[in-house]
């Protein structure tokens, strides 16, 4: 049964199911495109390559498919859309905008999952491999599907057994591997800087003769065991990992150590740039977070290897609601980058409420050259729960993810109803409140939750829920500075100087406060509570405005979702999920007025209940 529940939660389109026996990207195509058209009714051209571009050319009603082995796959999916959706087909050929679109699975091999909102994990327990293999095509099928072609398999706090993946689990390693190779998804692994001490060495510093060996003879046996691999994660010298910096080495010379010792094989080392000060005292008012990658990272621009991506998530802190694109993003010149997002909703509602992420990620794109990245990563959503990802919406993300990382370019209007449409199978009317539902939540929740680019409001550990202090006084570097007479934290030069990060034109926008975005106004400024607004509203009644707003949104959604003719399943759970998300709302509107009320002691102008 959980099977078919598993199957009926993605795309409608992709009912039928494939046999366990193709082993290649383009039998994959044959079959489902033989599901959907029939047979006699196209032909699959695969030249051989390993080209991801394709071409579709249709003749009186029949198809042809020309291109790569993984091309030809994208191509059958494109197609079945299409028809489907009665969309165009594509003119020329086409191919995904960026080589590597990763998945980050943050996977414990004991069976959970790191800032995971969708039950345990969907390949490992108990400290090995456990899976239904079913279960993992399928798994395949959705990648491929929406366009991702990359899987980290573990998180990136790599704990005891995951170290064992590459050394005494590379046959398990290789069996998974094989189960997603037909879908043209290779897996990366997330390795820890510090393994050669784990293996008896006394050091792992990385221009030590003998730790160069050891990451060369690893490297050896794991491409031997999966040539395909795509390449290893680290984390390094972030939030109490391990890392060059303990050797008096940089970030250049410890990436650069692995990246040489899995280069013979065609890996990539993908390197995160989440390194900050976690050790912070609240009272230091000069130390700013938000600072800390672009300091540490530009003075290295250009020292990287040709195989090392520096993965920088999009914002300067955390994935929270709203943040200002990261400048590191912009300054890097001589470095290839990945974008970094989030599609666990670890800061946006944890897959409870409702937060469609296409929204943010055309900001992001528009603010920086889609060019200046070489890959595009997302932290991943999926568990072992009904819909794979808790709320059955949530599952838009996953395939929005994959459609800007194919197209980043893409606009998220079309894509939310596309993904709409394809999964729950209404009429044109129906699929557009729905539609409209979705492109609305990001700005609902922000309202309640974290307007005007505050931030970290957040009950600490667990991040969901509302607590304005909760994270105040903490060593997380994480300060909102809220008294009695203002909040928000001065990010100017005459502050803690980070808008010197950005370009110029940047720099000048965000710099002054009657020309700074309203959404990132308390991210960079900040501000007594009589501030007057752009609108004409204090900054005070803006800040209870748009609480009592958000929750009013959220309330409204239940009528909208009860009058919708979702597939019963899809229905049941999006209304007891909302039913969650409203009592969430009215915490956040009641505790963040009465909060400020306090601080401030100015009442709502229009007289509405906070409470005292």
């Amino acid at each position: 049964m959980i099977e078919t529940v598993y199957s009926r939660a993605w795309l409608r389109c992709l009912r039928a199911d494939l046999p366990d026996s193709l082993t290649s990207p383009e039998e994959v195509a044959k079959c489902e495109l033989a599901s959907f058209l029939g047979k006699g009714c196209f032909e699959i051209k695969a030249d051989g390559s390993s080209s991801e571009e394709y071409s579709i050319k249709e003749s009186n009603g029949f198809y042809t498919i020309s291109g790569g082995k993984a091309g030809v796959l994208y191509g059958a999916y494109t197609l079945i859309f299409a028809l489907e959706t009665g969309a165009a087909l594509p003119n020329g050929s086409v191919k995904p905008y960026y080589p590597l679109r990763m998945l980050n699975s943050w996977d414990n091999m004991e069976g959970s999952w790191e800032r995971g909102y969708a039950g345990r994990s969907l390949w490992f327990d108990i400290g090995e491999f456990c899976y239904s293999e079913k279960r993992i095509r399928f798994l395949g099928r959705m990648l491929a599907s929406a366009g991702i072609n990359v899987l980290v398999i573990n998180t990136v706090n790599v704990h005891y057994p995951a170290q064992e993946l590459i050394r005494d689990k590379l046959s398990g390693l290789a069996r998974f591997a094989a189960l997603l190779r037909p879908f043209n998804v290779r897996l990366m692994v997330s390795v820890d800087f510090a393994m050669p001490l784990a293996a008896g060495l006394t050091t792992a510093d990385p221009l030590d003769k003998e730790v160069i060996d050891w990451w060369r003879e690893r490297a050896r046996c794991v491409w031997s065991a999966v040539p395909d691999l795509a390449g290893f994660m680290v984390k390094a010298d972030s939030e109490h990992r391990p890392g060059p910096n303990e050797y008096n080495r940089t970030h250049a010379e410890g990436a650069n150590m692995l990246a040489r010792a899995i280069a013979p094989y065609g890996g990539k080392l993908v390197w995160r740039a989440f390194v900050y000060n976690c050790l912070q005292d609240w009272r230091d008012t000069a130390t700013d977070r938000a600072n800390a990658a672009y300091d540490l990272y530009m003075p290295l621009d250009g020292a990287f290897d040709e195989n090392v991506i520096l993965q920088i998530k999009h914002g300067p802190f955390d994935f929270q609601v709203r943040e200002p694109l990261s400048p590191l993003l912009l300054g890097l010149k001589h470095t290839y980058k990945a974008l970094e997002v989030q599609l666990a909703q670890e800061y946006t509602g944890q897959q409870i409420d409702i937060y469609a992420m296409p929204p943010m990620w055309q900001e992001i794109f528009a603010q920086m050259d889609a060019e200046s990245v070489s890959a595009v990563s997302a932290v991943s959503n999926l568990g072992n729960s009904e819909f794979w990802t808790g709320h059955p919406f949530a599952l838009l993300n996953l395939y929005a993810f994959g459609r800007f990382a194919v197209n980043p370019y893409a606009e998220p209007r079309a894509v939310i109803s596309e993904w709409a449409f394809l999964s729950c199978g209404m009429d044109d009317e129906s699929t557009a409140k729905l539609t409209d539902l979705l492109l609305a939540s990001r700005s609902v929740y922000e309202k309640y939750a974290s307007q005007l680019g505050l931030g970290w409001m957040v009950t600490p550990n667990s991040h969901y829920g509302v607590n304005p202090w909760g994270y105040e006084f903490q060593s997380w570097g994480t300060y909102n500075r809220a008294d009695r007479n203002a909040v928000g934290v001065d990010r100017t030069d005459s502050g803690t100087g980070y808008t010197s990060q950005y370009p110029d034109e940047l720099r000048r926008l965000y710099e002054n406060k009657a020309s700074c975005p309203d959404k990132l106004l308390l991210f960079f400024h900040r501000l007594p509570y009589d501030y007057m607004m752009r609108d004409g509203r204090t900054l005070i009644q803006r800040i209870y405005d748009d609480h009592f707003e958000g929750c009013e949104a959220a309330e409204a959604m239940k009528p909208v979702l009860s009058s919708l003719p979702l597939p019963e399943p899809v229905k049941e759970a999006a209304l007891r999920f909302i039913e969650e998300q409203i009592k969430n709302a009215r915490e956040w509107r009641d505790v963040i007025n009465t909060f400020f009320h306090r601080l401030s002691g100015i009442p709502d102008a229009r007289g509405r209940r906070i409470y005292d």
